[in-house]
């Protein structure tokens, strides 16, 4: 089975689709394919405040219901996803972080993408331009 890096800027598409984002439907194309067995998604811990923060801004902005987010948040955890502490990430990503002026957050994605030998699924199409070149980093619109 072939693993991908899951940013939570691709999840949180498939987990509010009514919000209709952009690249929503490439997003939701990722998710059957982990629903169907094609694919496994790992995570850095920080994915899991990403979408939790995601999630309460929008209820902050009325764009869903709290209960609404609270499911959503429930579902992702059902999911299960191969989870790894940042902690051993953080070494390589404040690397990749200075060489590249990418915010720690993001590089902590990209060292788990190298350390794991799979693919970063991003959203974020800046971050894909500026570090597809050396990282393994996807941007889900053209993946």
């Amino acid at each position: 089975m072939n693993s991908l890096v899951l940013d939570a800027s691709v999840a949180i598409k498939w987990a509010m689709p009514l919000a209709r984002e952009p690249l929503t439907d490439e997003s939701l194309r990722l998710l059957k394919r982990y629903v169907d067995g094609e694919v496994e998604f790992i995570v850095p811990d920080v994915f899991w405040a990403e979408v939790g923060n995601v999630l309460w801004q929008g209820t902050r902005q009325r764009r869903w219901r709290q209960d609404e987010a609270e499911a959503v948040a429930a579902d992702m955890q059902a999911r299960n996803f191969t989870t790894i502490s940042s902690l051993g990430l953080l070494p390589e990503a404040l690397k990749i972080a200075f060489a590249h002026d990418r915010a720690v957050y993001d590089c902590l994605y990209v060292a788990l993408a190298v350390q794991s030998r799979a693919d970063l699924i991003t959203a974020d199409e800046r971050l894909a331009n500026a570090l597809a070149a050396r990282f393994p980093v996807k941007w889900l619109g053209a993946f």
